[in-house]
């Protein structure tokens, strides 16, 4: 028997939306004011949705407090109050809420072996959100 499990995480963080490969005015007509050079920030919502056989024992397809241990450990901790634009992952990369999403799906997938990372919602402001199902 599959089940999902979805947990919320709350972060946040700031970035620049800017790429090397477009002059100024390229940038500013591309991402407006989101291309500020001070950056802007968000508080983002982050969404894990997880799968799995329900375990007969523990009636859980994980542990919670695994997948919160291992959340708070590996996202929150390292972009809580961050500047996305300097992160080594988004070196050469335009920090989008985009790019965001699909880092976290690999950095979820890659560490987190308690169950099968099924998707990775970011909600960036009450109208955007993304999502990211590898």
């Amino acid at each position: 028997m599959k089940a999902y499990l979805s947990r919320r995480y709350r972060l946040s963080a700031s970035h620049r939306l800017h790429s090397d490969s477009y002059s100024p005015q390229r940038n500013q007509a591309v991402y407006g004011k989101c291309n500020n050079p001070y950056g802007h920030g968000h508080n983002y919502l982050v969404e894990v949705t997880v799968s799995g056989v329900v375990d007969p024992v523990t009636g859980m397809v994980c542990n919670l407090g695994d997948l919160d241990s291992f959340m708070r450990r590996a996202v929150v901790d390292r972009f809580d109050r961050a500047n996305l634009n300097l992160d080594p992952d988004f070196q050469g990369r335009v920090p989008t809420t985009e790019n965001f999403c699909v880092e976290l799906y690999a950095i979820i997938r890659d560490g987190f072996p308690h169950a099968k990372l099924e998707k990775v919602r970011i909600e960036e402001t009450s109208n955007n959100f993304f999502e990211y199902a590898g």
